[in-house]
């Protein structure tokens, strides 16, 4: 008997409904104010945050690449005051819809087990700091870690030299029994979790197999097209086996079906996807003509090898790597126009202004007047965003397409 054909999408209807699943096409007119924010949040499921601004952190640069009206001063009301958003894992540390903070008990009970067996390899007796920390917090309120360390544990400067109590306050935040309620500079303040958790989220206590449910529908939602491992990385509140599962017994039920994605490549790759997936495909805006710098963090990016997959695009970040073993450089920006990441740039702020000391178009790219305009307009735009002046080019910023040579010593990079 022969298998049915599987819907297939070319690779520009694929790039196209990703982008548009990822509010990177033309939204239409900004929902203004708070209302449209959180909507925006909502859409993507979470939004990482990280320390480094060599222009502005990742997670306003995120939210900038899809919201023109955004600035750095509008997101803190909601984690702070509003309490609309609370800060946990994904991949990594990100901001998350309040309303979904039932479906992280697991995730709490996962980091309980795995954290309580790592911390105690490499910092020794924690535990006994709990009762003192969730204490001390109860009677004084929201505090950072350094405000519970006693005059016994000095610090010895060393990355991973936490104290028993900077340790016990990670612990006990991942585990669930506190949650970040501020932060000052960057440094998170906590308070117990039912004081910054709205009460009707606190306490929901869904089922595991309404989370699995929930975790998985909402990754499929928002990737348009997946394997079951890249739905159980989407969160990561699932794990790969229960992802897995969910997609067998969906697929059997008829909700979901198996597509083919054309890759940048050509070749065909097997995914996941509800029903309809060519008229999703082909009712998806367009992207704008407009260049965008991305952050390394951005969520069209974070899973490397499915942007890779799309795009043709490979991206490492490199901040990690030794300077002299860099392709590109410490923190490098894809640049998306369109539907293609057409090249990367190097720039920083630096005493008002804001720097480009470095752009590589990838292959096949050239930077005639038309993109110039385009790769100006945005410098210009991020200039007022990071609070700059001015976007200067610094000497032979423009570099030659395509991809730098590899460097003599082989690097590992993120």
């Amino acid at each position: 008997m022969t298998e049915p054909a599987r819907p297939r999408l070319t690779n520009a209807d694929a790039r196209r409904l990703f982008l548009h699943r990822h509010a990177l096409s033309d939204p239409g007119p900004e929902v203004p104010g708070k209302a449209g924010l959180m909507e925006l949040i909502r859409r993507l499921g979470f939004v990482q945050v990280d320390s480094i601004a060599t222009v502005e952190r990742a997670h306003h640069m995120i939210l900038a690449a899809r919201r023109r009206s955004y600035r750095p001063r509008h997101l803190a009301p909601l984690l702070e005051r509003d309490r609309a958003l609370f800060e946990h894992w994904t991949h990594d540390a990100s901001l998350i819809p309040s309303e979904f903070f039932p479906h992280w008990r697991p995730r709490f009970a996962r980091d309980r087990e795995r954290l309580a067996a790592a911390y105690r390899n490499w910092q020794g007796d924690f535990a006994h700091r709990f009762d003192d920390v969730l204490e001390h917090i109860r009677r004084h309120g929201p505090a950072q870690a350094r405000d519970m360390e006693g005059a016994d544990e000095a610090r010895t400067g060393e990355m991973w030299s936490w104290t028993p109590s900077k340790t016990a306050v990670e612990y006990l935040w991942r585990s669930g029994e506190l949650a970040v309620c501020s932060r000052s500079g960057f440094q998170k303040r906590f308070d117990l979790a039912e004081r910054v958790i709205p009460a009707e989220h606190f306490d929901r206590h869904p089922d595991r197999e309404e989370t699995i449910d929930w975790a998985c529908r909402g990754a499929l939602d928002r990737l348009g097209f997946a394997t079951s491992g890249e739905i159980a990385a989407f969160w990561e509140t699932v794990a790969p086996a229960e992802a897995r599962d969910w997609c067998v017994a969906r697929l059997a039920a008829g909700e979901i079906e198996e597509v083919e994605i054309e890759t940048a490549s050509g070749s065909p790759r097997r995914a996941f996807a509800w029903p309809g997936i060519d008229e999703a495909a082909a009712a998806a805006p367009p992207p704008p003509g407009r260049l965008r710098a991305l952050s390394p963090f951005d969520p069209a990016l974070r899973d490397r090898k499915r942007a890779e997959r799309l795009f043709g695009f490979h991206y490492r970040i490199e901040i990690y790597v030794p300077a002299p073993r860099r392709r590109w450089g410490y923190y490098v920006f894809p640049l998306l126009e369109g539907d293609r990441l057409v090249g990367r740039i190097d720039m920083k702020r630096r005493e008002g202004r804001l720097e480009v000391s470095a752009l590589w178009p990838e292959a096949g790219v050239a930077f005639g007047k038309g993109r110039m305009a385009r790769l100006e307009a945005e410098l210009s735009r991020m200039a007022r965003f990071a609070g700059c002046e001015e976007a200067v080019f610094l000497d032979g910023w423009l570099r030659p397409a395509g991809h730098p040579p590899e460097p003599a010593a082989e690097t590992v990079s993120g």
